[in-house]
């Protein structure tokens, strides 16, 4: 009888011990590749699973159902997890829940739908967005302004700008490159593109893509940009009607007195910014903080903001990463002049140091937006022709984690946004 009941009280420590969920750890010390970790949540949510987002848990974790596929697909892409039983769920979910930890758990609900806006012909260096949703296996699709145009934004959810000028301005490499075969050939394929949508100039084009674009995300579309796409888009929003563009991008000289002409109440993130005239210059506007730098490689690094994850979950969800701070890289569009952002943008990463902000965020209408300052953030100083980075040796980057947070965040059950 006595060993009955041994028995007894083993099978049933067992199955009070049963694992019921996988933890994927998002901490420093634990996560072999934090990249891949987003691709595999994503893939649950593909496939139907339950997903919570562990807010400053363990570097902002993921909890997921203990399924054997998932186990294997986890070990299939190299990606760590942690086997726990009901009972170290709920006392995870007890901790979160205290409100004397700045903690908060979001239930993932639906893989969004992602489009990536970026030309067909694309030279060949790389857009860090496409390379690190090819990495981490999340899939989307290339559309451009053909797709755009006839209004197929309408398909998704979240929308990501390749490094675009929308002003028709060809990305200012006018000076450096006019004569090099690939700008010739590249305005060449925008100016018939242009024609064939019906428009007489490319900036007349570019600036029907940007409204599309307005309208996508004010409807409640997510959209995140990167390096020139940022400030270029908001100045084709204020600057629609004016021509703003010289006769080597447009045919004819520019509007007299354009500047006191821009209209930024029309923008989404930038007020009382000045254009950069002389079409030589690499440079669209005052907005960008590049040529106004004098922080040195080995100190550029940024912060990133805290936020109340049980008051403000949006935001904190964009800033999960097992650091605070964060490696500085540069771009066409390194940094953003905090004087020049309208008071109603949060600042999600900064750099105190040179008065810049590094990654912003904001809402319009339904809808929201993220800027996102630098080219690559694994390539400091990303030059015209560089070989693309191999993310394989990047796989726990915190410049990375921040655009696959914002790819991930769209999934989650809405919470009112209070800061």
């Amino acid at each position: 009888m006595f060993k009955k009941i041994i028995c007894l009280l083993v099978f049933l420590s067992v199955i009070a011990a049963k694992a019921s969920f996988l933890l994927v750890p998002m901490d420093e010390s634990t996560q072999q590749n934090h990249l891949k970790a987003y691709g595999i949540t994503f893939w649950c949510l593909e496939k139907n699973y339950k997903a919570s987002w562990l807010l400053n848990y363990r570097g902002g974790s993921f909890l997921l159902p203990d399924a054997m596929e998932i186990r294997k697909e986890c070990q299939i892409r190299g990606v760590s997890f942690e086997i726990i039983s009901d009972a170290e769920q709920v006392s995870i979910s007890n901790e979160i829940a205290s409100p004397s930890q700045n903690m908060e758990s979001v239930v993932l609900e639906k893989a969004p739908k992602i489009a990536v806006y970026t030309p067909k012909g694309k030279q060949p260096w790389d857009d860090a967005v496409t390379l690190v949703l090819t990495f981490a296996e999340i899939p989307f699709t290339p559309i451009y302004d053909e797709e755009v145009l006839s209004d197929q934004l309408l398909l998704y959810d979240w929308l990501h700008l390749h490094h675009e000028d929308f002003t028709g301005q060809y990305g200012k490499f006018y000076g450096a490159y006019k004569n090099v075969p690939w700008y010739i050939e590249q305005k060449k394929e925008a100016e018939s593109l242009a024609t064939k949508l019906g428009y007489s100039k490319v900036s007349h084009e570019k600036g029907a893509v940007v409204k599309k674009i307005r309208d996508f995300v004010i409807g409640g579309g997510f959209m995140f940009a990167m390096c020139s796409a940022t400030d270029s888009f908001d100045i084709s929003l204020a600057a629609d009607g004016v021509d703003i563009c010289e006769a080597m991008f447009d045919g004819d000289p520019s509007e007299g007195n354009y500047q006191a002409k821009m209209n930024y109440g029309s923008s989404f993130a930038f007020k009382d910014f000045t254009l950069e005239r002389r079409p030589e210059q690499y440079e669209f506007s005052d907005i960008d903080m590049t040529s106004k730098r004098r922080v040195p490689m080995e100190k550029d690094y940024f912060t990133l903001m805290e936020f109340s994850a049980k008051w403000d979950p949006i935001p904190s969800m964009l800033c999960q990463n097992h650091t605070q701070l964060v490696k500085g890289f540069m771009g066409q569009t390194t940094a953003f002049d905090a004087s020049l952002i309208k008071s109603n943008v949060l600042l999600m990463g900064t750099c105190e140091l040179n008065g810049e902000a590094r990654y912003i965020h904001g809402q319009k209408g339904k809808g929201m937006f993220t800027f996102y300052g630098g080219h690559d953030p694994e390539d400091f100083q990303h030059q015209v022709g560089d070989a693309p980075t191999v993310l394989d040796l990047h796989a726990n980057s915190p410049g990375y984690r921040l655009i696959l947070n914002n790819v991930l965040f769209p999934a989650a059950r809405k919470k009112k946004l209070k800061t």
